[in-house]
Order: structure tokens, then sequence, then C-alpha cells
């Protein structure tokens, strides 16, 4: 019992593990394995004696620290187990392995001689879903820099970047954390607005992964400038009707505030204003105008108006638009270039002046067929006047001549 606690506590000062096949005066020898196992899982260290005469046997871990003398624990850490000590196999169970359990596990035999084999743990780590870091925020126009990152994996995961099932080329980087390498591929993409929730991937590789991946979705958030659409109601509006505006706003981020105004004037008194919807009720000449509807976010602002006029009543005609006046200019609305401002008219100007043209037009070919008519018939009064003229003269000579009245009556006259 003394010797055995000698050798409990001075072996790891004085000597050496074992494992390749080494023979002793009679023959003894022992062997090792290596082992391969994944972070978190159990590993099996076994030692195989030939010809075992009883000698002693020592077990210890990377640091040099023993684990097991002749069976006994010599080491408290509960993750290690004897599960087999006998004349053929010696055999210790550790279990939740992890990368700093990774190294060489010495069996050692002391006979007359001291022989040793060592049974290398190798621990592999499988990466985790992999991580999209933002590098450079994407803005309408300009370059969006993303990272897909391996925090720790062993050995390393290959990492790639795809969009619509193709891959885009990124910047490989890698960096040791110990035992463990951390990955990322970073790409740099020009993004404009309609790439807005675009769907990127980014999938991470590993050779125990057996032909599987881990996979991280991202969808592409593009900031842009608002847009704006006022949405006209549909037929004409008269007096008593009610007319409702909508105001149609995109961006990213998406306006929160909505201002609706008139032109060079304030918005009637029975106008309601819910959220994008302009309403008015019993519509009347005093509601006449440009109305306005305004929005903006942290990248630019733009508007649109609409130009309201009501019928006076059922028989009438619409009165004529007024212009807008020179002291509004919607360059005074939105400084910004990208802006989008549409005019909306209650009055169908552009039919009402095709009919007028089509009208003036039909009037000139008229009187151009009538003159042309007109002057054809002229023409031929005077053509067959000239002939009675020259027969007449005929026969005025005739008769001077002393010609034979008769025949000339009958040769002029027929």
């Amino acid at each position: 019992m003394a010797f055995s606690s000698f050798w409990k506590y001075c072996a790891p000062l004085s000597l050496l593990l074992l494992l390749s096949c080494s023979h002793t005066a009679r023959g003894q020898a022992v062997e090792a394995e290596n082992v391969t196992v994944l972070e978190g899982g159990s590993a099996h260290i076994s030692c195989r004696l030939q010809n075992y005469d009883g000698s002693i046997v020592v077990i210890q871990n990377p640091r040099r620290q023993t684990l097991f003398f002749n069976g006994t624990r010599a080491l408290k850490d509960d993750r290690f187990q004897m599960v087999l000590f006998s004349p053929q196999l010696v055999r210790i169970t550790l279990t939740n392995v992890s990368v700093s359990d990774e190294g060489g596990y010495f069996c050692q035999l002391y006979t007359d001689d001291t022989h040793h084999q060592v049974a290398t743990l190798s621990v592999v780590v499988l990466p985790e879903v992999p991580i999209v870091e933002v590098k450079k925020e994407a803005v309408e126009g300009g370059l969006m820099e993303l990272s897909c990152v391996s925090p720790r994996s062993k050995p390393p995961a290959t990492l790639r970047w795809v969009r619509d099932r193709r891959e885009i080329p990124g910047v490989i980087s890698q960096q040791e954390n110990g035992k463990t390498v951390s990955v990322s591929n970073t790409i740099r993409i020009p993004v404009e607005r309609k790439d807005n929730g675009a769907a990127l991937i980014c999938e991470a590789f590993h050779p125990a992964l057996v032909g599987q991946k881990r996979v991280r979705h991202y969808s592409l958030d593009v900031h842009f400038a608002p847009t704006v659409k006022i949405i006209p109601p549909q037929g004409i509006l008269r007096e008593g009707d009610s007319l409702s505006l909508t105001c149609s706003v995109t961006g990213n981020p998406l306006p929160r505030d909505i201002h609706w105004t008139r032109v060079n004037d304030t918005l009637p008194e029975r106008a309601e204003k819910t959220g994008n919807i302009l309403h008015m009720s019993r519509l009347s000449q005093s509601h006449n105008g440009t109305y306005l509807c305004q929005a903006h976010n942290n990248y630019g602002r733009a508007a649109d108006h609409y130009t309201l006029l009501v019928y006076v009543s059922p028989t009438s005609h619409p009165a004529i638009a007024q212009p807008t006046p020179p002291s509004f200019r919607f360059s005074d609305v939105h400084k910004d270039p990208g802006a989008v401002v549409e005019t909306h008219s209650a009055v169908p100007y552009a039919v009402i002046g095709g009919i007028l043209a089509l009208l003036v037009f039909t009037i000139i070919c008229v009187l151009i067929v009538t003159i042309w008519c007109s002057v054809r018939q002229k023409g031929s009064y005077l053509t067959h006047e000239a002939s009675g003229l020259d027969e007449h003269g005929e026969v005025q000579e005739a008769f001077l001549n002393g010609n034979d009245a008769s025949q000339g009556k009958k040769e002029y006259l027929l």
C-alpha cells in the first residue's frame, strides 16, 4: 500500500508514458491507439498489453498528470472513468471532451525497463450556423459590405455566399483562437432600390459534416428616399359629393409622418386627415385648389399634388382649371432631386383639346372642297358662253357675203 501511494505522487515527476510496441526481458509489450472525437462527445483511450505479468501500468494525460495507477484513480476528474483493466487491455473513457483535452495520452508499463506508448486524442470542432455581420449598411446607389463569420471550428470551415443559386466571390480570412479557427467571408455588392428584401445565403461546409452544411439566410435591407403618389378618385366630382384622396408612400425606412396641405391656402374646415388619407365631404367650389401630400425620411423627401375642380351643377361644364400661382414652386417643397412629383386633374383637358382640333380641321376641309367646286362650275359656264359667241359671228359674216340664208340657217342654226 505504501509502494502504491509512493507511485501515485512520484510517478508524474519521474516516468514517461507508454505506447509503441516495446519488449522487456520477459517479452512484455504495450500498444496504444489514436482517437478522434467530436467536441462534447466521449473518447475511449485503450492500452493493449502483451505478455503482461502484473507489472505496474500508469496512464497520464497530455500535461503528464497521472490519471490511473494500476487501475486506481489518481486525478480527481470525474470525466475520466476506468472501464476495463485486464492482462490484455486497459481502457479508460473521457466524457464531454473539449479541445483542452486534446493531446497525447501516455500508457506506461514499468518492468526492468520503462516502456510507453502515446495515444493521440484529436478533437474535431464542428462549425455552428454562421453569423452575418453588416460592415457597411446598404444605401441606394452605393456598395454594401457583408461578412459571413464562423467563429470557431477545427479544422477551419469553408464559407461561401450564394444569391439566386450563384456563388458570390468574397475575401476569405482566418484567425486562430487557441486550438480553433475563426473564418470569415466578406463581400461588397452594389445595391439599388429593387434589391431591398433580396435573399442571400451564407453556407458553412466542414469535413465532419459529411456532405451537410450549416446555412444562414439573410435579406438585404436597402435604404432609399421615399416616393409619394396621390391616388385620385374615379369619375367627375360635383357639388355635394364626398372625396377621399389616398397618399401612397414608399421608402426605407418608411416615413412615419405624412403631411397634407393646400397650396396658398389652408385645408377646408371639414377636411379630415387619417394617416395617409384626406377625406372631404359635401364638396363645393370653396374646396377647389391644389392639394399636396409630403413625406420624408433620413435619405430624402418627396411630394405629389392633386388639383380639385368641382362642377357647379350636373348640367354645367367644369370650370377652367386655374394654373398654379407663380409663387408656388415644387422645388420649394422638396429639395431632393430624386423626389417624384406627379400632377393629377379632375378635368380631361387633353380630350377636350383633341375634340376642338378635330372640329377645326373638319371645317377647313369643308371650306376647301366648297371653294374648289365653285371655281370648277364657273369655268365651265365661261367656256360654253364663248362657244356661242363664235357661232353667232360666223352667221353674221355669211349674211354679209350674200350666201344663201337658208344654207346659213341650216349650217349655223342647227
